[in-house]
């Protein structure tokens, strides 16, 4: 097909719009080529660069090429910002088609069709407005290691060495203050022990005084109680022994008061034995 292309956003014959590199004669039919194609189509170069990355397609390897042969062709040629780029084209037009045979049943003869393809990708710098929205993308999503911008290894290193150092600066920082919020707590309560073992120590003196006083009351009142105790002791003998006599008197009267009819009666017998 000649002419320009309608995706080119070029209508006119001979006028140029954007930068653009091509590929001949790739080994892969014009509608493997083209299912890819879709995909990264109006995109930034950058997105275009990682959806091919991850196609699993085995023609995305060859249009990754053709897209860094454009950016390339746009940064050293027309001195174009490969961040400012973005794929305004694509196509694939189909090349020679090589014509191969294989023997089949009965002597006859199956054709078989090797097709290749023209890959042609051109990259145009965005518009303005645009290009302030992917910014602006870019800085909600973290600086320029964000998802729109993708860096190199040893930048993205840098990058992350340089945020895990901030954070180890402010955790240390809030580590130190906890530290000497803690120091000062532990002071303020060493400060106020020795306070509350005096107290203690007065409270537990007081209460070791009042037992004392106390004991001494419950030794007195003993002391006294003994003292009391012989006397009370010496008056229940005394009682004792005189109850002791009463009883052997008693004793002795009853006696006496039988023995004295018994020799009444031996009297009288021996009388009148005589």
């Amino acid at each position: 097909m000649t002419g320009p292309k309608l995706n080119e956003k070029s209508y006119v014959a001979g006028e140029r719009s954007g930068t653009k590199a091509t590929a001949r004669y790739v080994r892969s039919s014009a509608s493997k080529a083209r299912a890819v194609l879709d995909l990264i189509r109006g995109l930034d170069v950058n997105s275009a660069d990682e959806v091919l990355q991850f196609t699993d397609r085995h023609i995305a390897r060859d249009i990754r090429k053709v897209l860094a042969s454009a950016v390339s062709n746009a940064v050293n040629n027309d001195d174009q910002d490969a961040d400012e780029l973005f794929v305004i084209a694509c196509y694939a037009d189909e090349g020679p088609t090589l014509r191969r045979f294989r023997p089949r049943a009965r002597g006859r003869a199956t054709r078989i069709n090797k097709r290749s393809c023209h890959i042609t990708v051109i990259v145009a710098r965005m518009s303005d407005d645009r290009i302030a929205v992917l910014q602006a993308r870019q800085e909600r999503a973290g600086g320029s290691g964000g998802r729109g911008r993708p860096q190199s290894s040893a930048a993205s290193r840098r990058a992350r060495v340089e945020r895990s150092r901030q954070k180890a600066a402010e955790s240390t920082d809030t580590t130190d203050d906890e530290t000497l919020d803690t120091v000062d707590s532990d002071n303020a309560e060493s400060a106020e022990a020795p306070e509350a073992e005096a107290t203690e120590d007065a409270a537990t003196a007081e209460a070791a005084a009042d037992e004392a006083t106390e004991t001494d009351e419950a030794d007195i009142a003993d002391a006294a109680a003994d003292a009391d105790a012989p006397a009370e002791g010496s008056a229940s003998d005394e009682e004792q022994e005189d109850e002791t006599d009463n009883v052997n008197t008693a004793a002795e009267g009853s006696a006496s008061d039988e023995a004295g009819p018994a020799e009444e009666n031996q009297r009288a017998d021996e009388k009148g034995k005589s």
